[in-house]
């Protein structure tokens, strides 16, 4: 088992390095990122997503001990120490009514989470999740009439880009009440920066001073979610699991920066700008989060097979920054997937060791544009590996394994459509760290 716990906290680091990087860099690539506070991301690890991101009535996958990040409530079913942590990696394609086409890629961090039980039916968790992110540079380039400028300069550019991201540091309690229901709260910490610029250019002419606009938004606040979940046995091998989760949608600090800068370009390039006429450090304002309801059904046989449906709602209307509401509708999500596993207890199969997922996502997004209601599709399956292990050692480790193939937008009304594939990886570890021992 050395060997993999040396292959663990090499993960473990690259994990964190990796989470570095993406606080200084863009970690996506879509123009859709610029409405809101970025890319939204629902909390869920690669074992949920692998099922379409089902997640308000899943507990315990498997024998191993998993976190759900979604519903706290689950946690009351772990019963060994977890560390979780894992990598995202996507391709997305571009493409707009003239059947133009951008490829680009990215990575990050996909999530560190610890779980550790504390009594029988409870447990408290804690980690590091994206909350949003956000990284988009497009162009627009009109005719510029009425300038008196030569033929050869009559075109204006207008540049919109941005980049940055939320992350949310989370800690969680759940707990059993009787044998049936389970309750629990997550309290998190979201913060990050959202850095955004404007330009307008005139390539061609010489000596025009081109100008700039910069916003840089930096974000804090606390924000609670809560969730519960009720178990109906049919009978010792076969459960049918309710779930409702939250996030209650509190207000968070944000501190505006403004630069409006000209400058000249030469020889196709930027050059230093030669003047600020306005740099502003604006007083700390509020953000309006949206309340998420969550609501969940799983039937589960033994640990080998369960299937499920979520549903959830976003108040993304009410989003607010500094006062200004952010011109979004609601959001309204299905989630639908199922695992199977072949056999638990298979001795001289590693086939029917391994975890099987598959799911499906059906979105109507929080964003509508130029009167089209922009919609996601999606496909997903996954896989959950365990490493073979030494008997005698109370530590297991498996890697689970997610891709999520699937579309966003249209080309309609001169929008973008998004073809996208994303991959998770991630490597758990359950152990028992804490034993209580009898003497006779």
């Amino acid at each position: 088992m050395i060997k993999y716990t040396r292959l663990f906290i090499t993960f473990l680091l690259a994990v964190c390095v990796l989470e570095a990087r993406s606080q200084s860099t863009a970690t996506t690539s879509s123009p859709y990122s610029r409405y809101g506070l970025g890319d939204y991301i629902q909390p869920a690890l690669p074992q949920n997503i692998g099922m379409g991101g089902i997640s308000t009535a899943t507990s315990s996958l498997t024998s191993y001990s998993t976190i759900n990040v979604l519903n706290p409530a689950a946690y009351s079913k772990i019963h060994l120490t977890v560390i979780d942590a894992g990598l995202y990696t996507n391709s997305l394609t571009l493409r707009n009514d003239t059947s133009a086409k951008q490829r680009n890629g990215n990575t990050r961090l996909s999530h560190i989470a610890f779980a550790l039980p504390l009594t029988q039916g409870s447990a408290v968790s804690f980690g590091l999740l994206p909350y949003s992110e956000l990284g988009y540079k497009y162009k627009i380039s009109r005719p510029n009439l009425g300038t008196g400028l030569p033929v050869d300069t009559n075109t204006v550019n207008y540049i919109y880009s941005g980049d940055g991201g939320l992350s949310k540091a989370y800690i969680g309690y759940g707990f059993s009440v009787g044998k049936h229901l389970s309750l629990g709260a997550n309290a998190s910490y979201i913060f990050g920066s959202l850095k955004e610029d404007q330009s307008t250019e005139i390539p061609n002419a010489v000596g025009f001073l081109n100008s700039r606009t910069e916003q840089n938004n930096k974000v804090g606040g606390f924000n609670f979610d809560y969730g519960a979940q009720y178990s109906i046995d049919f009978s010792t091998s076969k459960h049918l699991v309710l779930g409702y989760s939250a996030s209650i949608g509190n207000k968070i600090n944000v501190q505006n920066s403004y630069i409006v800068s000209q400058y000249y370009i030469s020889n196709g390039s930027e050059g230093v700008a030669t003047d600020s006429l306005v740099n502003t450090n604006n007083p700390k304002a509020k953000i309006q989060l949206p309340a998420i309801n969550h609501f969940g059904i799983v039937f589960q046989k033994d640990l080998s097979f369960l299937v499920g449906v979520d549903y959830s709602i976003g108040k993304w209307s009410d989003l607010s920054i500094a006062g200004t509401n952010a011109g979004l509708q609601d959001s309204k999500m299905l989630n639908i997937g199922g695992q199977w596993t072949p056999n638990v207890n298979a001795l001289n199969n590693y086939l029917a060791l391994i975890d099987y997922r598959l799911g499906f996502i059906y979105e109507d997004t929080y964003l509508n544009l130029n009167n089209t209601s922009i919609k996601r599709q999606a496909v997903t399956f996954g896989l959950g590996i365990p490493l073979p292990h030494d008997r005698a050692s109370s530590a297991f480790y498996k890697v689970n394994f997610s891709a999520e193939v699937g579309k966003r937008g249209t080309v309609d009304n001169g929008l973008i459509k998004e073809n996208y594939v994303n991959f998770h990886i991630a490597l758990t570890l359950n152990d028992q760290w804490f034993r209580r021992f009898k003497f006779d």
